[in-house]
Formats: C-alpha cells, structure tokens, sequence
C-alpha cells in the first residue's frame, strides 16, 4: 500500500471528486497590513480549505460532522511537530482573520478513551490557539483513530500545507521514534523514505535540544545547513551557549539566530593581508608581498616576469650572507 493509501485509508471510504477548477498560480508574498492582511490570512485559510477539501467531503461522507468544542476540551497531541516560537506575526493575521471572517478550516480531532467529552487534536493546533485567544468555539471534525493514524494524519497536514521547517520534521520524527512508533509510521506520517528519515533522526539526536529550541524553527535553513551545524558538535557547544546567550539572540527571526549561531559555530578562516605591490621597470605588477603575522609570503606574476622565482631561489643563500653582511655591519 503506498503512503497515499495509507493517508487515504484513514478517513473511511473515498468519494467522487468535484470538477476540477483552474489552477491558480501562488503569487509572490507581499508585505500586508490592516484590513488586507487579515484579508490575505483569511484567503490562504481558504485556500487550504480547497486542498483539505476531498479530505473533509470523505470525512463528512462518512459521517464526521464538523461540530464546535470549546478549545479548554481539546488537548495537545502527545507528539509535538512545531518548534514554540516568541514572535509569531502569522499567529497574529490569523486570529484577526477568524475574528473577522470566521473559521474557515475545521481542525481534525479525536475522542480521548480515558475521559469524556475531551479530545486530542490531530491538526489545526494554531487555529485551536487562534480560538482559545478570541474564547470562542472551534469548529472540528471528530474522528476515532489509532496513535498511528493520529500522527499519520498530523504529519500528512504539516506537509499539504509545507509548513513544517526541516528541524522541525527532524524533531518530529525522533519524537516519534523515541514514543516507540514503527518506522514504517514515521515514514508515512512524513511522506519521506528510509534514508532520509535516517538523516532527519541523525541530525536531531546530534543536537541538544536547548539549542534547538533557543534557535527555533528557522525555515530557511535547509538540511545541508543544519546538518554543518551538527557537524561541529561537541567542540562548538562553548561558543554556541556564548551566542545563545546574548541578549539580542532572543529578539532576532529565527533564520537569523540560525545564521548567528553556525557563525558562532564554524571557525572563521583568518584574513590574509591584503599585500605590497613589486613593480617592474616598465611599471608592471610584477610580484606581491604579503605579511601576516610572523610570516611573509612573496608572489611573483610569471606572465609579467617569466623565470625570475628561479633566478631569485638560486640565490637565496647569496642573498641571505649578503643581509646578514650588512646586518652585521
């Protein structure tokens, strides 16, 4: 069964799409403000809603109503995917969007076993906060799933929507792991293959977790990126505590404190000076003279004087009784 299956499977039985519509190209992110932000937030909700649209037509076709709960009686899932981030302006647009508009995109919930009347959120975590922050009710689908279904389900969401940064689907799968699920789960909850979730888990056991958090989630910041920073671990953790806790850290976006950091991080390659120029007769930059430190580094341009390192290496023991002459006075 492929990882659409499984996905597929999950929600009961499958029902005749809709007419397809035309495919209306993503256009470039533009800066919003006022009215037209929370208008923008609320067309992207929408548009979400038209990629979870079959989904939720399956759901409802088999009898999941979309019901309203008080966000108090739904709980977090036990396997966190998102990185907590301070500064959220996308959080913000949201709740003026719902406030303003409604909510457009149910979340996906399911009974918890153990206590009546609550739930477990599968996805719509942002949209559960959005509503507990305006304390009104959300609007979900209940459905009854198994842990894998769950986490299935969470998973498949965060990447309709490509809203989950690499450290993010990294931690995500190690939580997973770590809660004792099949790889086979984790690889579907994913939508990735074996030796990629190898290096997610890789990457995320090779970083403490503190650090992960204090740079967040930093979506910018590919795998290669990521995996640089891993790479000079335990020898940078010093310098990276020393970055982390600076003042500032803390208040710069995310892909910047993960810029900070691996700056902290990667030893910087010292400067060579930028040199003396020898010139010829004729005028011609003929040779560079470089001096750092205790060293000193002479370049010559054979285009412009060809066979004249030779003639200088030659006589370097010459020229060397010759200082040491008239050093000597």
């Amino acid at each position: 069964m492929s990882r659409k299956d499984t996905v597929n499977s999950l929600f009961m039985r499958k029902v005749e799409p809709a007419a397809a519509s035309p495919a209306v190209s993503k256009s470039p992110e533009r800066v919003r403000t006022g009215a037209i932000s929370a208008m923008g937030t609320s067309l992207q909700e929408m548009s979400e809603g038209a990629r979870s649209a079959a989904r939720l037509q399956e759901q409802l076709a088999a009898g999941h109503m979309v019901i309203e709960i008080e966000p108090s009686a739904i709980s977090d899932s036990s396997v966190g995917d998102r990185i907590p981030i301070d500064v959220d302006p996308g959080f913000d647009e949201l709740v003026s969007s719902i406030q303003q508009y409604g909510q457009q995109v149910p979340v996906l919930v399911r009974p918890q076993a153990d206590h009546s009347g609550r739930y477990e959120i599968a996805y719509g975590r942002r949209r559960l906060r959005a509503a507990a922050k305006l304390s009104v009710k959300v609007r979900a689908v209940v459905q009854a799933l198994s842990d894998e279904e769950l986490v299935i389900a969470q998973g498949k969401e965060n990447l309709d929507r490509q809203d989950l940064s690499f450290i993010e689907k990294a931690l995500f799968a190690l939580r997973l792991e770590d809660a004792g699920y099949k790889r086979e789960t984790i690889i579907a909850a994913l939508s990735t293959d074996k030796s990629d979730l190898s290096r997610y888990i890789a990457v995320a056991r090779s970083l403490p977790s503190d650090i992960i958090q204090a740079i967040g989630p930093a979506p910018k910041a590919g795998r290669a990126r990521w995996m640089a920073l891993a790479d000079t671990l335990p020898a940078s953790r010093r310098k990276l505590d020393s970055a982390i806790g600076e003042p500032e850290f803390a208040t710069l976006p995310s892909d910047e404190r993960f810029a900070k950091a691996l700056a902290a991080a990667v030893p910087q390659k010292k400067k060579a000076a930028s040199g003396e120029q020898w010139k010829n007769a004729k005028g011609q930059k003929a040779a560079t003279i470089e001096r750092l430190g205790k060293t000193t580094r002479l370049t010559f341009d054979e285009r412009v004087v060809p066979d004249f390192a030779a003639f200088v290496t030659e006589r370097l023991e010459e020229l060397h009784a010759e200082f040491e002459k008239t050093r000597n006075g």
